[in-house]
């Protein structure tokens, strides 16, 4: 980018950007004016708030379903493809919501009513199934003002697609009629279908900014890159790029051994990214270099592997970075936006950035200098005993706030509902390494807790601006990480390139056989299996913590009929929390239910029992008649659907 353009972005005040956009004032409730919801986040900096208090602890248990909307995507045979959760949270601009489906479809809908304007298919099935844990999935869209005209966009598997929100068709001025093919321009050549997206772009003034997924169990030299980019809003040119595996001559090269950083691919930031709109600084959560439970081929730290980067979103320069975990082997990439808060520990008011984990951390920086806002200690970690792995022999733990999951695994830990059910699950867990956090998957095969989806995971937190409060949803579940020797027959296609994979539960669901109920397993690991947290970011220290949600068919095994159970058996996923100034969480879990609960407490204050679980993270809005909407995605393939809540007409 030349000298003349950052001048004239620097400059470039007048330009309109919904993601520039700042919270409006509270309306009065009832007065019909609109609060709108115009970013993924509920704005730039991730805070998943709403100023909007209309629903509120007094009347929440008078909420009932407004209307429905069902994507209907389905599975399509000649393709191979089949649609996955439905995992969106729609923007909701001048009464319009803005919903992207499992298959990449944009539709409009009408926020008073849900009937569709209009739909927009981008034929990602055409490409047949993505090779990645989560199938076909896509979270959120990102919106953009040119003066009057209303841009939507969407970043499809390598396209990156601008439509005209009135009409739903692409912009023929942007790209090649309307569509850039983001797999060019990266570090190397890759094979495109392997390039996918589940996040929402990034707006900062007249700049689309994307980060990009890869399939985590697709290993082999020069797999897809991480690269970071931003591209012109109206022509789509790429104008800059982030190479999150510096190359030689750049920053950071030197943290990789025996020229990993020209054959390593991943090192994404998969996770939805945040943006400090009035300074111009983006925060990556950048993911782990490729191969996630080996680094044999890739030694040393590795950066910027499993790190938070801040960059000028002007020019992709960086500005500061935290590694997070060093030389990564277990899957841990940061997986949530960076939330962007403004606290006041020990009176000292910070505007700051905070990292969720999956690890189970909070990490808080000053977000202008990265300085921690708590001390960060590196501490010694167990090593590896696997042929060519070099483990790093200290990992980072923050002092504040406590972590906010359970870590590592010990036999007090098995599931032991019955002293008989005890034994059975000691049994099965005997065959497994067990160890503190950080301990390295093995060839016999390491239960690390928390598991791949964590800890925290997509969701993220939700920040009370109003109280310096941090929420998250958690899960406590754990997964086995085993090294095997890699296929090198003649008919694979990879032969050769790969050392060692994962293999085991990938799932999270890792279980033992009940005794006498063959067919039928039991987690191996005891309940609560998610929470919901509070972290007060004033102090450093967890407000509270409550099991969250239930697990109706854990509870009607045959082998626990007449057991005594915990009240909330607790719920696993990754979907995040909403938080308003009407003093309520919105969230979901397995336990097909909405839930409202107090945000003082975590108490439940209303649930709303739904014929399919929740998938996505909620939103709200106030629409043109003055109504507050709740809105959430549930289920997956043809059983997806779009639910909005509101008050009945007798409540408002």
């Amino acid at each position: 980018m030349n000298a003349n353009r950052v001048l004239g972005l620097l400059c470039a005040a007048t330009l309109t950007s919904l993601g520039a956009a700042t919270q409006p004032s509270v309306p009065p409730a009832g007065d019909g004016r609109v609060q709108e919801w115009t970013v993924y986040g509920g704005d730039a900096g991730g805070t998943k708030y709403s100023p909007l208090s209309d629903i509120n602890r007094s009347n929440v248990a008078k909420l009932e379903i407004a209307w429905e909307w069902k994507p209907d995507d389905a599975p399509l045979e000649q393709y191979g493809t089949r649609p996955g959760n439905f995992q969106n949270t729609p923007l909701m601009i001048d009464n319009v919501l803005y919903v992207s489906t499992p298959y990449n479809k944009v539709v409009a809908l009408d926020a008073e009513t849900g009937a569709p304007r209009w739909s927009f298919d981008p034929k990602a099935y055409e490409d047949g199934q993505p090779p990645n844990g989560t199938g076909f999935v896509h979270r959120g869209l990102a919106a953009w003002r040119d003066g009057d005209k209303l841009r939507i966009f969407l970043n499809s598997r390598y396209r990156l697609i601008c439509l005209d929100a009135s009409t739903g068709l692409p912009v023929d001025t942007f790209g090649d009629h309307g569509i850039v093919d983001t797999s060019r321009g990266l570090v190397w050549e890759i094979e495109k279908k392997h390039y996918t997206q589940t996040s929402p772009p990034v707006i900062y003034r007249d700049l689309v900014i994307l980060g990009n997924g890869v399939g985590d169990r697709l290993v082999y030299r020069k797999d897809p890159p991480g690269d970071v980019r931003a591209f012109d809003a109206r022509t789509g040119k790429q104008l800059w790029s982030f190479h999150t595996i510096p190359q030689a001559g750049e920053f950071g090269h030197d943290t990789w051994k025996n020229g990993a950083a020209s054959v390593t691919g991943h090192t994404n930031a998969w996770a939805p990214m945040t943006l400090d709109v009035v300074r111009g600084l983006l925060y990556l959560p950048v993911g782990t270099p490729s191969n996630d439970f080996y680094g044999g081929r890739r030694l040393g730290a590795g950066l910027f592997g499993e790190s938070i980067v801040c960059l000028d979103a002007n020019t992709g320069k960086r500005q500061w970075h935290f590694q997070i975990t060093h030389h990564g082997l277990w899957d841990y990439d940061p997986p949530s936006p960076p939330n962007l808060v403004t606290i006041a520990p020990e009176g000292k008011r910070i505007d700051a950035v905070v990292q969720l984990t999956k690890q189970g951390f909070a990490f808080a920086f000053d977000r202008v200098t990265g300085t921690p806002v708590w001390p960060i200690e590196e501490r010694a970690v167990p090593g590896s005993d696997v042929p060519g792995e070099q483990a790093a022999p200290t990992q980072p733990f923050p002092t504040k706030p406590p972590a906010f999951t359970e870590q590592g695994v010990s036999l007090d830990d098995v599931f032991d509902a019955t002293p008989e059910l005890r034994n059975a699950a000691l049994s099965a867990i005997k065959q497994y390494r067990l160890g503190p956090l950080y301990t390295p998957p093995s060839m016999e095969g390491t239960i690390m807790r928390p598991g791949v989806i964590g800890g925290a995971n997509w969701g993220g937190g939700a920040f009370d601006p109003d109280t310096g409060m941090l929420y998250l949803k958690s899960t406590n579940q754990a997964s086995v990480a085993r090294i095997i020797r890699a296929d090198t027959s003649p008919g694979n296609a990879r032969a050769g390139e790969v050392d060692a994979e994962l293999i085991g539960d990938l799932s999270g669901s890792l279980t033992f056989e009940a005794p006498g109920v063959s067919g039928s397993p039991l987690p191996l690991l005891k309940p609560p299996y998610g929470h919901l947290v509070a972290i007060d970011l004033n102090k450093g220290t967890i407000a509270w913590r409550v099991p969250f949600g239930d697990n109706p068919a854990l509870r009607a095994h045959r082998a626990l009929a007449g057991v005594s159970l915990p009240v909330a058996l607790g719920a696993a996923g990754a979907p995040g929390v909403m938080v308003t100034r009407g003093g309520l969480l919105f969230a979901g879990g397995t336990d097909m239910a909405l839930h409202a609960v107090d945000k003082a407490t975590g108490s439940d204050v209303w649930k709303m029992p739904l014929p399919r679980r929740v998938t996505g993270t909620p939103m709200t809005y106030r629409a043109r008649s003055g109504r507050q909407f709740v809105v959430v995605a549930t289920s997956a393939g043809v059983d997806a659907s779009l639910v909005a809540f509101a008050l009945g007409d007798s409540s408002r």
